[in-house]
């Protein structure tokens, strides 16, 4: 296959297709790994998320399904599908699925 992370490269793909899914957790599926940035299309059931941590990057990342907290630096975001929100370089942030939800992340490292 010619692409990356077992995603064909110059095909169409659907992006809520990427990660199903899972009843209790939290499916993660990686699109694009490079040293200047990835891409990562999760799926968290509801109630399940990422604890509190911090990257040394900005992250872009859009609600592709469902609904979602978001908490950055002690603030509380909710976001519904369609909505994104970028969660700053080196301020603690955690995400929770009110409902099941979809998500994309984009970090670049620079």
């Amino acid at each position: 296959m010619n692409g990356t992370k077992g995603v064909a490269i110059g095909e169409a793909l659907q992006i809520n297709a990427l990660a199903a899914y899972q009843e209790g957790t939290v499916v993660s599926r990686t699109v694009i790994d490079k040293q200047v940035g990835t891409v990562t299309v999760f799926a968290f059931d509801e109630g399940e998320g990422l604890s509190e941590h911090t990257a040394p990057y900005d992250a872009f990342v859009q609600i592709l399904d469902g609904e979602a907290e978001i908490i950055i630096a002690g603030e509380p975001k909710r976001l519904s599908a369609g909505e994104m929100i970028i969660m700053p370089a080196n301020r603690p942030h955690a995400l929770r699925g009110v409902k099941r939800f979809k998500m994309l992340l984009v970090m670049i490292r620079a």
